[in-house]
């Protein structure tokens, strides 16, 4: 199954948005939290999402400069 590098994109971008949420839902919860072990973990929980965020971006501005060709021509052919 190949999947384009425009529906890559757009994968990502949902992908980052939810990841995003996630991590500003657990810092959030941060003032919360009274035990200090909870809290320790919940932002660990939120820096682990915001890396998986970031991976998701990173990988949709590549998807989306390889299907704008800015690495080369796009070969049309299947």
């Amino acid at each position: 199954m190949k999947i384009s590098a425009i529906a890559s994109m757009y994968m990502c971008a949902v992908f980052a948005l939810l990841s995003f949420f996630a991590a500003w839902k657990s810092f959030t919860a941060l003032e919360r939290l009274i035990d200090a072990a909870e809290r320790e973990m919940a932002s660990g929980y939120g820096w682990f999402w915001m890396f998986l965020g970031t991976v998701a971006l990173v990988f949709g501005v590549l998807s989306w400069a390889i299907a704008k060709g800015k690495f080369g021509p796009v070969d049309e052919a299947e």
